[in-house]
């Protein structure tokens, strides 16, 4: 039977001991989408929405959620990020703005979290300054698109049509 690396040996939570892991340097990038109607995009494209500039709040917000996920998961290991990116592709057929993370550290640890809540929060932001024009947006496809350092080594997404 495997063992689970968050459980002790009475089956309760435990933070996994990365104390003896050797420090190395660890990438991960993350994607999220948000489905916008076009008229919505056109109006984020001019800078046009009721509360400004969407896409450089939806960084900011991204990069300060990446620095707080030990915050937001349990169980998460408080890291030291070196550096974390939000970038943004608009997108129009279909209307959609497609979110890229990165997050980067040395440590005994990933990163992958810091990735994904990154993108996850960016899209939260991205519909939070949205909903005033469009209450009907998706946001989907959030998923690790590529992870390397440590252990296991380098991991890549497959590609999505």
């Amino acid at each position: 039977m495997a063992s689970f690396s968050h459980l002790d040996e009475n089956g309760g939570l435990s933070m996994v001991d990365v104390s003896a892991k050797p420090d190395t340097r660890r990438v991960a990038v993350a994607e999220a989408v948000v489905e916008l109607s076009p008229q919505t995009l056109d109006m984020l494209r001019r800078a046009a929405l009721p509360k400004g500039d969407v896409l450089t709040c939806a960084k900011v917000a991204g990069i300060m959620a990446a620095k707080r996920t030990s915050e937001l998961i349990p169980l998460c290991h408080p890291l030291r990020l070196n550096r974390v990116d939000v970038r943004f592709e608009v997108l129009d057929d279909p209307a959609r703005v497609r979110i890229e993370t990165e997050a980067v550290t040395t440590g005994p640890t990933g990163v992958e979290m810091e990735a994904l809540v990154a993108a996850q929060i960016a899209a939260a932001t991205i519909y939070d300054m949205c909903k005033a024009v469009q209450r009907d947006i998706v946001i989907n496809r959030v998923r690790l698109l590529r992870k390397e350092g440590g252990k296991s080594g380098v991991f890549q997404a497959p590609a999505l049509d």
